[in-house]
């Protein structure tokens, strides 16, 4: 049973830093609440702030000890820090396994730091269908970074690229990383890579086959932006200030040459085909009854129309187009 909520106050009990308040926000994120809409009307004006990084990777490379080791260190810069941690979904269930949280319980009495855990609930890409506007949820609510660790599904995970305005590739030596990430696409994908794991054997080794892989088919001309790979060891914190660094400078080169805002318009735009779509394919599933449908079927059966053309036909009918 859906009970209405009082939305104005709770936004802004969420830009007060209460955290039931932001938590209730992406409840109804999650669960696609009648009043989603209302929500997401309150928080278009105040959001558009926070800077959002992905980090993305295998699993087993150290996501979750590295988005630790990035919230201590924007904390003691005075960052207030949001982070979704997508997990695997429960089989059972469909919640998300939390072990994300579990990992960064280090900062759970920190005012200054949201932590969310969502599930995918088999969304393909390594994300959660909400993260959007559980991403908008957190700029609004007063979060100068906003980190979103991907669920580490391998090579379905590119799709962070498309919700972050930096995205970090996390690798690890003794992995075979090189080979997972040229199959997986995330070389394509990266703005600044981080060899974790550092102090292990040949993670010197791993950094020379990245950057000779970056090197390879690269394209880049004067003044484009060029990956850097920065070493780490994110249980010890060791390079954690370095990532920052490098984070701080794609960010300024983005600003500079006006690709931020492009890729903000273009996560948007795609935010927007996404609710159509969804919205489109609904209407659509109402029919599976309806007279309509069933006739389009009738007439591709006997051959005198296609697919596309019924295709055509059945859009130009719920648009009003037709």
């Amino acid at each position: 049973m859906n009970v209405d909520v009082d939305v104005p106050t709770l936004v802004e009990q969420a830009r007060a830093g209460r955290p039931r308040a932001v938590a209730r926000l992406i409840s109804l994120v999650e669960g696609a609440s009648p009043q989603l809409r209302e929500v997401m009307a309150a928080l278009a004006p105040l959001a558009g702030h926070a800077y959002v990084v992905g980090l993305t990777g295998s699993p087993g490379v150290g996501k979750s000890t590295s988005t630790s080791a990035l919230v201590s260190a924007y904390r003691r810069a005075g960052k207030r820090v949001g982070v979704l941690a997508v997990d695997p979904s429960s089989p059972f269930s469909g919640g998300a396994l939390l072990g994300d949280r579990v990992r960064m319980s280090d900062h759970a009495s920190d005012p200054g730091v949201y932590i969310r855990s969502m599930a995918t609930r088999g969304h393909l890409g390594g994300l959660a269908w909400s993260a959007p506007q559980a991403i908008r949820v957190l700029d609004a609510a007063g979060c100068d970074v906003v980190l979103v660790e991907t669920v580490g599904v391998g090579q379905s995970e590119v799709e962070i690229a498309s919700q972050a305005d930096t995205s970090v590739v996390l690798l690890a030596p003794g992995m075979g990383d090189g080979i997972q990430a040229a199959k997986a696409g995330i070389l394509e994908i990266g703005d600044v890579y981080v060899v974790n794991k550092a102090d292990r054997d040949g993670a010197d080794a791993t950094a020379r086959e990245l950057n000779h892989m970056l090197g390879l088919g690269e394209s880049r001309g004067p003044g484009d932006w060029r990956p850097p790979i920065v070493k780490t060891v994110a249980a010890r914190g060791e390079g954690t200030d370095e990532v920052v660094e490098a984070l701080e400078k794609h960010r300024a080169w983005m600003e500079e040459h006006g690709v931020l805002a492009e890729r903000r318009t273009a996560r948007a735009a795609r935010e927007v085909e996404t609710i159509a779509v969804t919205a489109l394919r609904e209407r659509i599933a109402d029919l599976r009854g309806d007279r309509r449908l069933h006739a389009l079927a009738e007439r591709i059966v006997a051959g005198s129309l296609d697919p596309y053309a019924a295709a055509d036909e059945l859009v130009a009918g719920l648009t009003g187009e037709g």
